[in-house]
């Protein structure tokens, strides 16, 4: 039988520390220039809520700053992360290539479900030719919700899926795959947290460790 996994994208396919830093560090020194921070670049704070929706991501970081400079950050930032992975700064993680492949030769079907934006996404999947191996990328701006769970509820529904799991690193990622009677796996990467992953179905610490644990999802997706 055909299963499907749907992959978070940040901090589980794409390294996405490597050209986080650099854009938050311009988005900040443009948000000196206009007189609207006076502090260090919080990339701390980042890290801590990676994987909320962006509008979310700027209301935390800039709790002080209107409406429109929100939104202005957040389009700077974006076209900065946009420019560092068309420079080449960004990465996937170690083996996506090689599992994608063994996926696609085991005919599973490979989808993402991302918070990020849509030219974020498509940025990514251009520059590292996703498109091989994935049947399509979703991402949190086509839910007005915002919300990751009501995210995989729309690929199952548009793609039909009786069975299968959600690939991630953060607990909207677990907790979708549970709103969506789905199986969880936790990739203990960069961002992830031992209190988030200590719910997920099956925990991984290297993407090449799903092919070994495929049996075990597989016990759970047709428990």
């Amino acid at each position: 039988m055909s299963h499907s996994l749907i992959f978070d994208m940040d901090g589980t396919l794409f390294q996405t520390d490597r050209i986080l830093e650099l854009s938050l560090k311009d988005t900040f020194d443009q948000l000196r220039s206009l007189g609207e921070w006076d502090k260090q670049t919080p990339i701390d704070d980042y890290r801590e809520i990676m994987g909320v929706p962006l509008p979310e991501v700027w209301r935390i970081l800039l709790p002080d700053q209107s409406n429109k400079t929100r939104e202005q950050a957040n389009d700077f930032f974006h076209d900065k992360l946009i420019e560092n992975i068309n420079k080449g700064n960004g990465a996937l993680y170690p083996h996506v290539e090689e599992l994608f492949s063994y996926l696609k030769d085991h005919d599973y079907k490979i989808y993402i479900a991302s918070n990020g934006l849509k030219a974020y996404l498509n940025a990514i999947a251009d520059y590292y030719c996703l498109d091989n191996w994935v049947t399509e990328i979703f991402s949190i701006e086509q839910i007005q919700s915002l919300n990751k769970s009501d995210l995989i509820a729309s690929i199952i529904k548009k793609y039909k899926i009786k069975k299968g799991a959600v690939v991630g690193d953060r607990l909207s990622d677990i907790k979708a795959a549970r709103d969506n009677v789905l199986v969880s796996v936790g990739c203990k990467f960069d961002f992830a947290k031992e209190e988030e992953l200590s719910q997920a179905d099956v925990v991984v610490e290297d993407l090449s460790e799903i092919k070994v644990a495929l049996n075990r999802i597989e016990e759970l997706v047709d428990a």
